[in-house]
């Protein structure tokens, strides 16, 4: 595509050299520079993009989109200067791939808790619906059922367009997209055309990197305030910050909740560790899932479904055959008559709705027993909270390892016992190598009992200093069922 092509939605304060040049690729990474690329000089968090200009044009790059000039530039390189890459490297790829998402109906999930399963169950139901869909989520991105290994949450604007472009290109009508606090804060979402936007919770997370509560909150709302009128926007009226998401936005709001008034509403008739009984806008329908969240989620899918046009009938027929997201609530049962929960439950309010949806089935009837841990170089805050959840709510709790990567295990262990009181300890214990503490709650574990295994969920890694070692919670409490 010629450059002057890939500038039509970006405002350049200057431009040195031809924009009638052919481009034939663009990265912000100059590793990844070819002969015919557009290198886009990105300040990020880790390293500053423009320190790697010189390097880009000695790996082929033709043109540099940037924010100030190099001091020596280049004979047959095009310069071209902008207020913010940031801002603008969504609009220059978005152009580049073809403006994908016009041709597909996207729709973002953003929120605390909650997205991958948002996003995983509609993916899922529209596919049974007999469409073609694409998949982008902290679990894996999909392009109507074909994998493709996710490395974060929301990819960066470029690899974001080119997947968006492959879903056309494979015939997908539909896309589904997880949007993180990170992503939308670094504009990687930048230049999409979104057809609808779901706001599913806030709590405390990923303060590591936004520094404050109302930081992260607003990240999450920025979403929402560049929804067009033609969009969609569902917002959770249980949260107490779901209204605050919407109100500045253009786009047509819609709420649900499991207590009070929303366009979308239900309540739990019967539940049970194979699922619940639960009555939707005033239609009853059995699903695979179990706690409250979960029908929060469901409740959001099915709004979501309902404003794409589906049928609301249809919509519960699929919505009851639909199951768990991997490592998202998921039961495995022992023959001793126990039953072990993996979940990737990794902040306070996650653990919490956990153990509330196990307390709703047990009843009294049995102990349960959680083991969790926290991640390293991450929030440090949430880690004696983490703890103090999982004490309140449990019989035996084990703290252990999760992904310790450059921090000592055992120094993430101290500090979310720092968050406990000398009686709340009596039933804490801590050991450091997860194995071990995943063997020692099922040896605790009587008929009845649950184990909660929680913080990593589907991973089948532990990070260790930089390196993934195979992990798997599952694996792990599948061995002593043997």
């Amino acid at each position: 595509m010629k450059l002057n092509e890939l500038l039509k939605n970006v405002k350049p304060l200057d431009i040195i050299g031809p924009t009638d040049i052919e481009i034939v690729g663009l990265d912000i990474d100059s590793r990844q520079i070819q002969s015919g690329f557009l290198f886009i000089a990105i300040r990020g968090t880790q390293a500053d993009g423009h320190q790697y200009i010189d390097k880009a044009i000695a790996q082929g790059a033709l043109a540099v989109l940037c924010e100030t000039l190099p001091e020596q530039r280049q004979e047959g390189v095009t310069y071209v200067t902008v207020q913010s890459t940031e801002d603008s490297v969504g609009a220059v790829a978005t152009a580049f791939y073809g403006y994908p998402s016009r041709k597909l109906q996207l729709v973002g999930v953003t929120g605390t808790n909650g997205k991958t399963t948002i996003a995983t169950l509609l993916y899922n139901m529209f596919r049974k619906m007999g469409h073609r869909c694409g998949l982008l989520s902290t679990v894996c991105n999909y392009i109507d059922g074909q994998p493709i290994e996710a490395h974060h949450t929301t990819p960066g604007p470029i690899e974001l367009n080119r997947l968006l472009a492959e879903m056309v290109e494979a015939g997908c009508e539909y896309a589904f997209m997880e949007c993180s606090s990170h992503a939308i804060a670094q504009k990687r979402i930048g230049g999409l055309t979104v057809r609808g936007g779901i706001f599913t919770n806030l709590t405390r997370d990923h303060l590591d990197y936004h520094k404050t509560f109302e930081n992260y909150r607003d990240a999450k709302k920025a979403f929402f305030d560049t929804l067009p009128k033609t969009a969609f926007a569902i917002t959770n009226a249980d949260d107490r910050n779901g209204m605050v998401m919407v109100q500045n936005t253009k786009a047509e709001v819609k709420t649900y909740s499991t207590r009070t008034l929303a366009d979308f509403k239900a309540r739990i008739i019967e539940c049970h560790f194979e699922g619940m009984f639960l009555e939707i806008n005033g239609r009853e329908v059995g699903v695979q899932f179990i706690g409250k969240f979960n029908v929060s989620n469901l409740l959001a899918v099915y709004g979501a479904a309902v404003m794409l046009g589906k049928q609301p009938e249809e919509v519960l027929v699929v919505l009851s055959t639909l199951k768990s997201v991997s490592g998202r609530l998921e039961p495995l049962r022992s023959p001793m008559g126990y039953t072990a929960i993996v979940d990737y439950a990794h902040t306070p309010d996650a653990l919490e709705n956990v153990l509330n949806a196990i307390h709703e089935v047990l009843d009294g009837k049995g102990k349960v027993i959680t083991v969790c841990g926290a991640g390293g170089n991450r929030d440090k805050g949430k880690r004696p909270l983490m703890a103090q959840e999982a004490v309140k709510q449990s019989d035996r709790v084990i703290i252990t390892s999760d992904n310790p990567r450059f921090e000592e295990p055992q120094e993430i262990i101290n500090d979310m016992l720092a968050g406990l009181t000398k009686q709340q300890m009596k039933k804490v214990l801590s050991i450091v190598d997860r194995r071990e503490a995943i063997r020692t709650a099922c040896m605790m574990a009587e008929k009845g009992d649950v184990i909660l295994i929680a913080g990593k969920g589907h991973e089948d890694y532990q990070d260790v200093k930089g390196v993934k070692h195979h992990f798997d919670d599952k694996e792990e409490v599948s061995k002593m069922f043997e």
